[in-house]
C-alpha cells in the first residue's frame, strides 16, 4: 500500500503542470474575452465565413451551453459554440471559433490523427474504465490470474495513453489551421494575431498537461505492478 500512495510522487510534475495549464488558459481568455476584434465578427460570423470559404455548407453552427465547451462533432459535422463564444466580437471567442474550424477542416482533408482519434473513442472509452478495476483485482489475488488481470488492465491503460497522445498532433493542427486562415484572410488585424496565438497555445497547454499525466500515471502503475511482480 505504501509503494501504491507513494509512488504518486511522480505524478506531481504532471499535476503542477496541469494546474498551471488550467490557470493559464482561464487567465488568458477572460483578458482576451475583454478586448474586441477591429472588424467586429463574432465568433458564429468567423466560423461562418471559415466554413463558407472552404466550401463546407453541410457542416452546421450551434450554440451549447457552458463554458469553454466548444468542440466540434464530426458525427453530426457541427461547430459547437460556448456563450462566451458564439455571439461575443472578442479577440478570445474569434480564436476558439477558427480552432474548432479547424478540425471541421481536418474531417474534411481526411487528417490522419484525427480520424485515428475519433475510431479509438469507443474502445479508449471502454478500457479507460475497465483499467483500474482490472488491476486492483489483479493484486489481490495470486497466480497466473493475478498476472492476468493486471497486463490487460496496464493495456487497456495504455489506450488511454495512445489517445491523449493522439490528441496533441490533431489540437495543435487545428490551430495552426485557424491561426493560418485568421492571418491570410485578415479576419485579424496584424496585432490581434499575438493575442490568438496566446489564446490557442494557452488552451493546447492543457492537452499536453493532459498527455503528460497519462504517461506518467502508466509509468507509476509499472512501476507498482513490476515490484510487486518481483516480491
Amino acid at each position: 500500500m505504501f509503494a501504491w500512495y507513494g509512488s504518486y510522487i511522480i505524478l506531481l510534475p504532471a499535476i503542477l503542470l496541469s494546474l498551471y495549464a488550467s490557470n493559464k488558459v482561464k487567465s488568458t481568455f477572460a483578458k482576451y474575452s475583454k478586448q474586441g476584434n477591429a472588424n467586429g465578427y463574432t465568433g458564429r460570423e468567423i466560423a461562418e465565413k471559415i466554413l463558407a470559404l472552404h466550401g463546407m455548407y453541410d457542416v452546421g453552427i450551434e450554440h451549447v451551453k457552458g463554458n469553454l465547451s466548444d468542440h466540434y462533432d464530426p458525427k453530426t459535422k457541427t461547430v459547437r459554440l460556448s456563450d462566451k463564444v458564439y455571439n461575443s466580437a472578442s479577440i478570445a471567442a474569434v480564436s476558439v471559433a477558427a480552432h474548432e474550424c479547424g478540425h471541421a477542416l481536418q474531417h474534411q482533408n481526411e487528417y490522419v490523427p484525427l480520424g485515428i482519434r475519433h475510431a479509438i473513442v469507443p474502445v479508449v472509452n471502454f478500457a479507460n474504465q475497465a483499467a483500474m478495476p482490472l488491476i486492483f483485482i489483479g493484486m489481490f489475488f495470486g497466480g497466473g490470474l493475478s498476472e492476468i488481470l493486471i497486463n490487460i488492465g496496464i493495456l487497456f491503460f495504455s489506450g488511454a495513453v495512445i489517445f491523449q497522445l493522439v490528441t496533441l498532433p490533431v489540437e495543435f493542427n487545428a490551430s495552426s489551421r485557424a491561426l493560418d486562415i485568421l492571418e491570410e484572410e485578415q479576419y485579424l488585424d496584424r496585432e490581434e494575431m499575438l493575442p490568438a496565438k496566446q489564446v490557442l497555445n494557452a488552451a493546447a497547454l492543457t492537452y499536453v498537461a493532459a498527455a503528460a499525466a497519462a504517461v506518467l500515471s502508466l509509468v507509476r502503475l509499472l512501476l507498482i505492478t513490476g515490484g510487486r511482480r518481483r516480491d
